[in-house]
C-alpha cells in the first residue's frame, strides 16, 4: 500500500486524470471568489465588536483575501500544463507553494502599508506571517481535497455511464445477428453473390455494434448501416418488403449514435411485415428543425398486432439518447389502425461544414 502511494505521487497525471480543474474558467473564478468572501465574512463575524458589525474590517479583509485568491488562481492556471507533465507530488507541492507564498508576500505588504510613515515601528511580522501561513495551508488542503473528490466523482460518473451504454448496446446484438444469419443461410445455396454481399453488410453492422458505446457518428453513417441491414432483409423477404425514405432534410454530418434507427427498422420488419403473408411497407421520415432531430418510422401491420417484444429496443434507444443528449431526448411508439409508428427526437447542433 505504501509503495503504491509513493508510486502514485511520482507519476504524472494528464488529461482527465489531473486533479486540478481549469481555474481560468469563469465558473471556477466565480466559485473561488464567492467561497473566499464567505470565509472572510465568517472570520469578521467571529471577531468581537463592541460597536456592531465592522464594515471597514470586512472591506480590508476582503481586499486582502481576494487578491490572494485571484492571483493564486491565475498562476495555477498558467502553471497547470506544466504541472500535468510533472509527478503528482511535485504538482501538489507547487499548489501549496503558490498559495502560501502569495499569502506571506501579501501579509508583509499589508503590514508595511499599515505602518508606512512609521518606519521605526515596522518589523517583519512573525505572528501574522505564521497565522496567515497556517490558514492558507489549511484552506489549500481543503480545496485540493475538494478538487480531488470532485474529479473522482466525475470519473466515477463517466465510468458508470460508459458501462450503462455498453450494457444497453450489447442487448441490441442478438436482434440483428439472429435475423441476419438466417437471411444469409437462405442465400448461400441459391444466390451466393448476394450471400457474400450480405456478409459484408453484416460485417459493417458488427463493426458499428462493437464500437465505442458513447461514440456519436453521423446521420450518413447510420443511413448507410440501415441500407445494408435492409438489403439483408430484402434478400429474405423479397417483394414483401417495401421501404420509402423521406430524409432529404437531414444533413449528412448531423451527429447521431450508430444503431439508433436500425432497431426501429428491425422492429418494423419483425413485428409488422414478417407476420403478414403479403408483407407490407415501411416509411421513414426525417426532419431537422430548430436544433432538434426527428425521425418517424411507420409500418403496416396486422390489425391485431401489438408489436410485442418491441419495448426493449425502444427502451434501449431511449436510454442511450437520454444519456448522450440529455433528458429532453425521447422515443415514442403508438399504433393507429393497421399502422405502427415509432418516433425519436433529440436536441442536437449541426456541426459547421
Amino acid at each position: 500500500m505504501k509503495n503504491g502511494f509513493w508510486s502514485l505521487l511520482s507519476k504524472p497525471q494528464e488529461g482527465e486524470d489531473f486533479f486540478l480543474p481549469d481555474l481560468c474558467s469563469s465558473v471556477a473564478v466565480f466559485t473561488l471568489v464567492v467561497l473566499a468572501e464567505l470565509m472572510v465574512l465568517v472570520w469578521v463575524l467571529a471577531q468581537p465588536a463592541a460597536e456592531g458589525f465592522d464594515w471597514l474590517q470586512l472591506a480590508l479583509a476582503s481586499l486582502f483575501v481576494q487578491w490572494i485568491v485571484l492571483l493564486s488562481a491565475g498562476l495555477l492556471c498558467r502553471l497547470r500544463p506544466w504541472m500535468q507533465a510533472r509527478p503528482l507530488g511535485l504538482a501538489i507541492a507547487c499548489c501549496y507553494a503558490v498559495v502560501v507564498g502569495l499569502t506571506l508576500v501579501f501579509t508583509v505588504l499589508a503590514e508595511w502599508v499599515l505602518y508606512q510613515g512609521m518606519a521605526e515601528r515596522f518589523l517583519l511580522p512573525s505572528d501574522p506571517l505564521l497565522r496567515h501561513g497556517l490558514i492558507a495551508l489549511i484552506m489549500t488542503s481543503l480545496l485540493l481535497r475538494y478538487f480531488y473528490l470532485q474529479q473522482q466523482w466525475q470519473l466515477h460518473n463517466q465510468a458508470a455511464l460508459q458501462a450503462r451504454l455498453q450494457s444497453l448496446q450489447s442487448r441490441i446484438r442478438p436482434h440483428f445477428l439472429f435475423n441476419s444469419l438466417n437471411s444469409i443461410v437462405s442465400l448461400i445455396g441459391t444466390q451466393p453473390d448476394k450471400a457474400e454481399n450480405a456478409v459484408l453488410d453484416l460485417a459493417d453492422l458488427f463493426r458499428a455494434n462493437l464500437g465505442e458505446a458513447d461514440a456519436v457518428a453521423t446521420w450518413a453513417d447510420e443511413y448507410r448501416l440501415c441500407q445494408g441491414y435492409l438489403r439483408i432483409e430484402q434478400y429474405r423477404l423479397g417483394d414483401r418488403l417495401r421501404v420509402t425514405w423521406q430524409v432529404d432534410e437531414l444533413p449528412p454530418n448531423l451527429p447521431m449514435p450508430l444503431l439508433t434507427l436500425q432497431p426501429l427498422l428491425e422492429n418494423a420488419i419483425l413485428h409488422g411485415l414478417q407476420p403478414s403473408v403479403s408483407g407490407g411497407d415501411i416509411q421513414v421520415v426525417g426532419h431537422y428543425r430548430e436544433g432538434h432531430v426527428e425521425l418517424l418510422v411507420s409500418n403496416s401491420c396486422p390489425q391485431q398486432s401489438e408489436h410485442r417484444g418491441a419495448c426493449m429496443a425502444l427502451n434501449n434507444i431511449r436510454a442511450r439518447l437520454a444519456a448522450l443528449f440529455g433528458a429532453s431526448a425521447r422515443v415514442e411508439a403508438w399504433q393507429e389502425g393497421t399502422r405502427y409508428f415509432s418516433r425519436l427526437v433529440y436536441p442536437c447542433k449541426q456541426p459547421s461544414t
